[in-house]
């Protein structure tokens, strides 16, 4: 594992598209972090925020679809970079602005600007998989986490010591830039690699094993989806965390997130993809069930930190699996089952808030607990590549 780590943080090319990565990451965790801090602004109720979180997943899902053909028509390396420079200069406004459609604006351009940087910088990883003959899947999402982790920290810390809105996102989004720039020679040196084949990969109808894949990915998307929007919420409201801490939640589960998959490519040829899926699923929903029942400062922090160990290598395994399914088109099987998986993004944020709004938050996270359980049970049977 140190000698893959060593070699992955050596190697520019896997170094600079991990840092996008991480920006990527870094930008999330400091939103999510804002979440409470927007809902208090505007006076809304868990239902009302579930359904302003859903602009987001809402338009990454809806415009997923044309990233193929956005990245063949501007190439991955394009899209990456100047995908992610869009989301740094979004990022300075649902926080900002006035009013409440102004913020719902704002996070659906963040999610268009999630669909196209995500498939294009997964398609980069591929393409140095390929050409350098390594495995660095797992490590660059742990590079995402890792982000989150940093960013949800530091957005706390600010928070903390109440330093206002708009000088905390100027920071973020100079920061972002900045990587941006320091990356961009490396990035552009990748080889270009066109996400269709000779009859074009464009979004196609999954087959039958692809269709268990997104189902195992739905189950994990709704998993992620709820710790990254509810978390701080859950911090805040139900345990009642110091401002210092309120993003230490999701920082955890960023963290152990990133451990995860940093130790996946070494772990996951080791014991397997379906093993590997099947334990997280376990895991996580070990870790659900502390914060639920013991929700403490400490106790929520650490269970959250379990969730995000055992979902932490769903994304690389499912990712990596869509991109080599037999008969589809190159790059055609990810991007279709990143289109219905993201209904778990799409569905998730709304679905707490109208359950947590009907019972309570608490028990709103804890039936993701058998979410996590039911991917692992589905991970038994599906057929992985």
């Amino acid at each position: 594992m140190t000698t893959h780590l060593k070699t992955y943080f050596t190697n520019q090319r896997s170094l600079a598209i991990g840092a996008i990565f991480a920006s990527v990451g870094f930008l999330f965790g400091n939103w999510v972090t804002w979440i409470p801090f927007v809902k208090q602004k505007y006076g809304l109720d868990d239902a009302q925020l579930g359904m302003l979180l859903l602009s987001l997943p809402l338009a990454s899902t809806l415009t997923n679809p044309l990233s193929t053909l956005v990245i063949n028509r501007f190439g991955m390396r394009t899209t990456t970079l100047g995908g992610l420079a869009g989301m740094a200069l979004v990022y300075l406004l649902p926080v900002n602005v006035p009013a409440l459609w102004m913020t719902s604006i704002a996070l659906g351009l963040l999610g268009i600007g999630i669909a196209f940087t995500n498939v294009a910088m997964n398609t980069c990883v591929t393409a140095i998989e390929k050409q350098d003959g390594t495995f660095i899947m797992s490590t660059s999402h742990g590079m995402f986490s890792g982000g989150g982790m940093i960013g949800s920290a530091l957005a706390s810390v600010l928070m903390g010591f109440k330093v206002p809105p708009a000088v905390h996102v100027s920071i973020i989004t100079l920061t972002i830039l900045t990587i941006i720039v320091l990356a961009r020679p490396i990035i552009m040196g990748i080889h270009e690699e066109k996400l269709k084949s000779e009859g074009g990969a464009k979004f196609a109808w999954p087959n039958r094993v692809l269709v268990g894949m997104i189902a195992i990915s739905l189950c994990t998307n709704i998993t992620e989806g709820t710790m990254s929007d509810w978390t701080a919420v859950y911090m805040r409201e139900v345990v009642e965390a110091n401002d210092f801490f309120i993003g230490w939640g999701f920082a955890c589960y960023a963290f152990f997130m990133a451990s995860g998959r940093f130790i996946g490519d070494a772990l996951i040829p080791q014991y397997g993809s379906r093993k590997v899926l099947v334990t997280g699923g376990i895991i996580a929903a070990s870790g659900i069930l502390i914060a639920v029942f013991f929700p403490y400062t400490l106790t929520a922090i650490l269970g959250f930190g379990l969730v995000g160990a055992g979902v932490s290598c769903g994304a690389p395994i499912l990712y990596g699996s869509a991109a080599r399914v037999p008969g589809m088109a190159k790059g055609a099987g990810l991007a279709t089952m990143n289109t219905f998986s993201l209904a778990g993004f799409l569905a998730g944020p709304a679905l707490i808030g109208l359950i947590s709004n009907a019972v309570s938050l608490s028990f709103a996270i804890g039936i993701v607990a058998i979410l996590a359980l039911i991917w692992s049970l589905l991970s038994n049977k599906a057929q992985l590549y």
